[in-house]
């Protein structure tokens, strides 16, 4: 106040949440995205159906597709979200894993607040965890090989099953492993994937059984003429971007005709400029052409004449994977052509009833594709969802070279080894690390109440077998027992877990050192509320 007068500082449509009430929005926001998927994870999890304001539906289990289709104002929400939208981007699985974290953390952390401990202190205590956490997960991790085509297959099935696509997850484990194996360069030191090596085309038709991996390119479009052959033995790849047509001139201009036999005279020039575009792929040795710009008629027709297969159209980006795929190289015009330029593969073909030309049968190829196929669309959203998680695993190990049991396993070791620390620190420390020990048992609590178990029961069977130095032992979710799970199988990649712990750590301390939240409003209304 100044001579009794208020000194406006924030403007009018600025709604303001101080001390307490700021920590506690953002508590209840995390536990509110927690609650929301927390019923999705592991093999027994339940999916979500979403609707967006177009009336598309969305069914999955998915974390970071069920986060990024509901709508959060909350800003202590949107921070959540970004840790999952960092897993997802960073390692491909272990979403929900993240998020649950996130929302058990955060409410161990009110706990702490209400006894009157400082978030500075609890801030730390989490830090001193995290760093602790990562180290025990370290000691829990197993080497393997990269080319471990076995232990690669139970890593891709562990990430996809309890998915709707499960019925068919042998093959899509087959087919992701194979897929990133062929693509993965190693240099002698380190095995390295790049992920847009692997392109997933989706269609439906058929069934999820008939997906298939493709050693060359899926072009998303129809021969431009039905004269041209509709299958190619040894084809020989042509990549053009350029039109096969007569381009208009750039500045106006008139030509003007005074008789037929000039008329007749433009159209046979026309007709010979376009014979000598087509005469010079064929010329190249090319049997396939794929242009990224139009075809002419003509151009169409002289194609057909001479046998060779074209499409018109065909994006940039799957110009430059079929370069890579097939080792051709795209040229500006047809008239650049050298017999050098073309891409091999085995067969082309255009599929039956469909809009849609398979080059497959590539030497060694530096790309792939993976064809997915399923009855509604529904289906196969949920089918690419699964194989890009299942390609993403796949990367982490090779390139890690270290995987980690599943099933609770690591959460609960996490949570056993983390107490026993937190009594060497002491302090007001230790109480904060006690409390970030016990938020690693929301994920095996998680996986028993979707599995149908009594979760204390099963929490208390598995500290116990990890306090007799059982490390590896999670819950089998089909029988209720506690099992090694390294022996049967159910094993995740290194870089999972490692993502989930940073990530679900520093958003956290981040949030509870927020004591003041100035939210502006684009119309009336005060604080967004957390979700219910």
């Amino acid at each position: 106040m100044l001579a009794q007068q208020p000194v406006i500082i924030l403007k009018q449509n600025v709604e303001r949440t101080q001390g307490y009430e700021a920590q506690r929005s953002n508590i209840a926001a995390a536990k509110a995205l927690a609650e929301a998927v927390r019923s999705t994870l592991g093999p027994r999890g339940m999916d979500k159906m979403l609707m967006d304001g177009t009336g598309d539906v969305t069914i999955t289990n998915d974390g970071i597709t069920i986060l990024d289709e509901i709508s959060v104002q909350h800003p202590g929400a949107k921070m959540v979200i970004e840790v999952s939208r960092t897993q997802d981007e960073e390692v491909g699985d272990g979403t929900t894993t993240a998020v649950i974290l996130v929302g058990a953390l955060m409410e161990y952390a009110e706990s702490l607040l209400n006894k009157k401990i400082h978030p500075t202190v609890i801030c730390r205590g989490y830090r001193m965890g995290m760093q602790k956490a990562l180290e025990i997960l370290q000691s829990m991790a197993t080497k393997t090989d990269a080319y471990n085509k076995d232990i690669l297959k139970k890593i891709v099935q562990t990430a996809i099953t309890g998915k709707s696509i499960e019925d068919v997850k042998d093959k899509i484990s087959e087919i992701s492993v194979d897929a990133v194996m062929k693509v993965a360069s190693n240099d002698g030191r380190k095995v390295t994937v790049n992920e847009e090596d692997v392109k997933i085309k989706k269609h439906t038709g058929a069934t999820m059984d008939d997906a298939s991996l493709i050693m060359g390119v899926v072009i998303d479009k129809a021969r431009v003429n039905q004269e041209m052959p509709r299958s190619i033995i040894n084809a020989k790849v042509a990549l053009v971007q350029k039109e096969l047509e007569i381009k208009k001139t750039e500045v106006k201009s008139k030509i003007r005709i005074s008789s037929t036999e000039q008329l007749e005279e433009f159209a046979e020039q026309e007709r010979n400029a376009l014979k000598e575009m087509a005469d010079a792929v064929a010329a190249s040795g090319a049997n396939v052409l794929l242009c990224q710009k139009g075809i002419a008629d003509a151009a169409q027709f002289y194609l057909a004449k001479a046998g060779v297969l074209a499409i018109e159209d065909v994006p940039e980006s799957d110009m430059k994977f079929a370069a890579r795929a097939l080792g051709a190289t795209i040229v500006t015009k047809a008239e650049d052509l050298k017999k050098s330029d073309l891409g091999i593969a085995e067969k082309t073909e255009e599929v039956d009833d469909e809009e849609m030309v398979i080059i497959s049968g590539a030497k060694n190829p530096k790309t792939v594709t993976i064809l997915l196929r399923g009855s509604t669309y529904y289906l196969v959203d949920e089918l690419e969802r699964a194989v890009v998680d299942a390609t993403r695993v796949v990367m982490d190990v090779m390139e890690d070279e270290l995987f980690v049991p599943g099933g609770g396993a690591v959460e609960s070791e996490l949570t056993v080894r983390l107490r026993e620390y937190a009594v060497k620190v002491g302090g007001r420390e230790q109480m904060a690390i006690e409390a970030y020990a016990d938020a690693f048992t929301s994920i095996p609590i998680a996986l028993a109440e979707n599995s149908g178990y009594n979760p204390i029961d099963k929490l208390v069977e598995l500290k116990k077998a990890h306090a007799e130095g059982k490390k590896n032992f999670g819950l089998n979710v089909y029988t209720g027992k506690m099992v090694d799970m390294q022996k049967e199988g159910v094993i995740e990649p290194i870089r999972c877990k490692r993502q989930a712990i940073q990530s679900s750590g520093e958003a956290v301390e981040m949030l509870l050192r927020v004591d003041d939240m100035m939210v502006s409003q684009s119309g009336k209304g005060g604080m967004p509320e957390p979700m219910e």
